[in-house]
């Protein structure tokens, strides 16, 4: 791989990646939402060029790529949190924008389309997922990411691309949202503030976004058939495990309120994916440990409290 596309390159996972690309000296596209891109690093960096553009506006910007790509990576999405996640028209549009981006794709000579799917595609479970784990989602962006990942197959058959769907587990690190439970609660950590929690019986599987970088630089450097792939660590522990082992590096001294709220309507009680089919294409294995993940992420939130 010498050139990607990379969309919604602003995101902690798109620019995690974007960091691996630089390292293999592949040249990036990378096409972000008009004012996003000021003050990241990796997009000021001689491989990167940097396309202002609106997701509505990604086929056009195949007039701003004068050169052949060899894969798309696809991470641009709107309403992924909040009332959004359920508005069925502004999701209807991610599914065609997702759609738009796989004819970017074939337009710019690549010959691979990889998609940021969701674990929301699945639903309730209470099995390790898998490619073949039935899906029957429960939110309007469990439903659209299901939808699009359908959808651009299908797209991609007709027009030659291999197809590769990433169905995302809980990915945290440095780029997190905020208000996303591992950043978050690091945050009332080093403000000395109180954190409460649900008694975290959640059985869940954390992946720090480096890896999840590595992960979705090696399907567009090795896999060479369509698939679809779960993303996690491969290892599950409790949340109230996650959320002793956070406390344990950022604050030994805090008081965790495990136990403290109740759980939320439609809580995902149980989340691990099997990672095998991934390793055995790819060679994929994480290397940044939880509790290694968390420290360099609370250096990362330490900053950001800073400025």
């Amino acid at each position: 791989m010498k050139t990607a596309i990379v969309t919604g390159a602003t995101g902690m996972i798109a620019l995690a990646l974007i960091r691996r690309l630089i390292k293999a000296n592949v040249r990036v596209y990378a096409l972000c939402k008009p004012g996003t891109a000021e003050g990241l690093d990796e997009l000021t960096d001689p491989l990167v060029t940097v396309i202002d553009a609106d997701i509505s506006e990604f086929y056009a910007a195949k007039d701003k790529i004068p050169e052949k790509c060899d894969a798309l990576y696809h991470f641009a999405w709107l309403g992924t949190f909040g009332g959004g996640r359920d508005d069925p028209y502004l999701q209807l549009d991610n599914i065609r924008y997702a759609v738009d981006c796989v004819k970017l794709a074939h337009a710019t000579g690549c010959t691979k389309f990889v998609g940021a799917g969701s674990q929301a595609e699945y639903g309730p479970v209470t099995e390790v997922l898998t490619a073949e784990t039935p899906c029957a989602p429960r939110t309007g962006y469990g439903i659209a990411k299901y939808s699009a990942g359908k959808l651009t197959r299908l797209y991609a058959d007709q027009l030659g691309l291999v197809h590769v769907w990433v169905r995302i587990l809980s990915v945290f690190g440095v780029g997190s949202i905020p208000n996303s439970i591992i950043p978050s609660t690091i945050d009332k950590l080093l403000k000395k503030e109180h954190a409460a929690f649900t008694k975290g019986e959640q059985v869940w599987d954390f992946l720090y976004c480096d890896d999840a970088a590595e992960a979705f630089y090696l399907i567009g450097e090795k896999t060479e058939e369509s698939k679809i792939y779960p993303l996690g660590s491969g290892e599950r522990r409790t949340l109230a495990e996650y959320i002793a082992s956070l406390g344990r590096v950022v604050d030994p001294s805090a008081v965790l309120g495990i136990g403290e709220l109740p759980y939320p309507p439609g809580q995902a009680m149980f989340l691990q994916a099997d990672i095998s089919e991934l390793q055995a294409d790819t060679g994929f294995a994480p290397v940044v440990g939880f509790e290694e993940g968390v420290r360099i992420t609370a250096e990362w939130r330490r900053k950001c409290l800073e400025q």
